[in-house]
């Protein structure tokens, strides 16, 4: 009777006899070392292949004190905008030889604590976070202090030494209101969001400032908190049709809720565009598609990715990054607005 054969595992000996090279050669080939010629990498990573030798990048990470991966927490990820953002991270971490995990910390603050307690134990490089409402300063510093990177996007905890990655959230909404005023609007409403998240009061600062320039009396301007979802967006509107009858224009928190708020006046007969005019804020992918389009305040995804990961890789170099970036922001018209 023929015994069943057992496959030996292949370990960085066997690459490197197949290769023709040192094991050492083997090691910094597999941690992405400048040392190595493309020739060497060449080599070394076809007999990788041939082999089928996997890297136990655990074990490395323990003895190097640093793994490759980077807890990403994203907000509310069944928001379009944070899959557009998600994508953007990915592609500028992969460049930087990082793997996200990415994590959706549903808007919940204890939520996003037990999150980082666990990543902290597969020893991550980095955290990048979209802070949920209520994160506390002591605890984002507190993490900072134990070695722990931490970089806040979208969002901003007040006070702390976290870098944090924005859009000029104040430019965007100032735009969009300016827009609506220079077309002799003067009843505009700021409808969505809420007070606990840093980028509401910044998008309402814009929107607030505008009013004044615009000489416009702030009791026609009336601002509507919502849970920044459709649903939000279309109760708001309700809210604002039901108490603000001569309501000319909305400027909304996001994109999400100028769908809902649009929603809403088509199923009260209300035309978009030339009744009441409708501004967003992101630019999400389907808003040119909408009908009518929807005019909206446009933040490149990619490029808070790719400055996300420049903050990133001057933490890991050893050298100060900013503390506050800001990445600017466009209006694109179309005929909602």
């Amino acid at each position: 009777m023929t015994e069943p054969h057992t496959k030996q595992k292949i370990t960085i000996f066997d690459v490197a006899h197949e290769a023709g090279v040192s094991k050492s050669t083997v090691s910094l080939v597999l941690t992405d070392s400048d040392k190595t010629s493309d020739k060497t990498k060449h080599k070394v990573l076809a007999a990788i292949d041939k082999l089928g030798y996997v890297y136990n990048r655990d074990a490395a990470s323990l003895r190097s004190k640093r793994s490759k991966i980077v807890g990403v927490l994203i907000n509310d990820l069944t928001n379009p905008y944070s899959a557009q953002l998600a994508v953007g991270l990915e592609r500028h971490l992969h460049q930087l030889g990082m793997l996200p995990m990415l994590i959706n910390s549903d808007e919940n603050y204890q939520r996003q604590k037990d999150t980082v307690r666990t990543l902290r134990e597969y020893n991550v490089a980095a955290i990048i976070m979209c802070p949920a409402p209520g994160t506390e300063t002591n605890w984002v510093d507190q993490l900072i202090s134990s070695g722990l990177p931490v970089i806040n996007i979208m969002r901003e905890v007040p006070y702390s030494n976290a870098p944090t990655v924005l859009p000029d959230n104040q430019k965007g909404s100032h735009q969009a209101t300016k827009h609506l005023i220079n077309q002799g609007l003067k009843n505009i409403a700021f409808l969505g969001g809420t007070e606990d998240i840093s980028d509401f009061h910044e998008r309402l600062n814009g929107f607030h400032t505008a009013i004044k320039q615009g000489n416009i009396d702030a009791d026609q301007c009336p601002v509507i908190q919502a849970p920044t979802n459709r649903q939000g967006g279309r109760e708001g509107m309700n809210r604002l049709l039901e108490h603000h009858p001569q309501l000319q224009g909305v400027v909304c928190f996001s994109d999400v809720i100028a769908y809902g708020a649009i929603e809403s006046l088509k199923s009260s007969q209300i035309s978009v565009g030339d009744q009441i005019k409708i501004v967003g804020f992101d630019d999400l992918a389907d808003s040119s598609l909408m009908s009518p389009a929807l005019t909206t305040v446009r933040i490149d995804a990619d490029e808070i990715g790719k400055r996300t990961c420049q903050v990133l890789s001057e933490i890991l170099q050893g050298t100060q990054p900013p503390v506050r970036t800001l990445v600017d922001v466009n209006l694109k018209v179309r005929a909602s607005g």
